[in-house]
């Protein structure tokens, strides 16, 4: 089964200094045929305006990775992280038993344009933890890199779930491929670009829900095309 969710069809949340689109439901928005997909409850496109930002709030027992595709995103918390957040990073909050935070795009010229993905862990009361790195375009260039899992391996940023996390950046007529073990199942995040996946196409926002599949192959039909794989439970 090869599902995509079109872009156009996601929630969506504009608050002037916040314009959102929810894949899943998330706020206000509620379908309950989105829900989310195994432990993958939220990914969020969020574009933020110059000088605005998400003030502090809290959050547990949350996986939260901050994914910047555009500009700079600045992050504060009550463990004393501070940092900011650019193109090529991936950083990971695990809220645990409880976190205090805020996002903000410093620049007093330019929206910041990131992915905020939430991934429920696999057991609660978890200590709570930050930790963000940066991956090369060259590590991701035609080929697949782990940046998320749950052992930390390959340098990747460690998740608390049976999750492996992709990212790819390909050109036109390129292909990628992934294999499923039995049982698992994938989805495709198109970030920029268009791709098809197994034959089911996607652009820039679609995601593609992946089940009884063991082999995921996908083809890039763009030059700019960058895409993040989830390998789920």
């Amino acid at each position: 089964m090869i599902v995509v969710r079109p872009a156009g069809e996601r929630g969506a949340a504009n608050l002037g200094w916040l314009d959102s689109r929810h894949t899943f439901s998330f706020g206000h928005y509620y379908d309950p045929k989105h829900m989310g997909f195994g432990p993958l409850r939220v990914i969020n496109e969020d574009r933020v305006q110059a000088g605005m930002g998400f003030g502090t709030h809290g959050h547990r027992d949350m996986e939260i990775i901050s994914y910047v595709l555009d500009g700079e995103l600045e992050h504060k918390d009550n463990m004393g992280n501070g940092s900011i957040i650019v193109p090529g990073d991936v950083q990971r909050m695990s809220a645990g038993r409880g976190v205090m935070h805020s996002e903000y795009n410093p620049s007093p010229e330019r929206p910041v344009h990131f992915l905020q993905i939430w991934i429920q862990p696999n057991r609660q009361g978890l200590a709570p933890r930050y930790d963000q790195k940066a991956f090369p375009q060259s590590e991701k260039r035609g080929q697949l890199r782990l940046v998320g899992s749950p052992d930390g391996r390959a340098g990747s940023i460690v998740i608390h779930q049976d999750v492996e996390l992709y990212d790819t950046l390909l050109v036109g007529g390129h292909c990628a491929s992934h294999e499923l073990k039995a049982g698992r199942k994938g989805w495709v995040q198109v970030v920029r670009g268009a791709v098809d996946v197994n034959g089911k196409a996607a652009g820039a926002g679609d995601g593609v829900a992946i089940e009884g599949e063991r082999k995921l192959t996908i083809t890039s039909h763009a030059d700019d095309t960058e895409i993040l794989v989830f390998d789920l439970p």
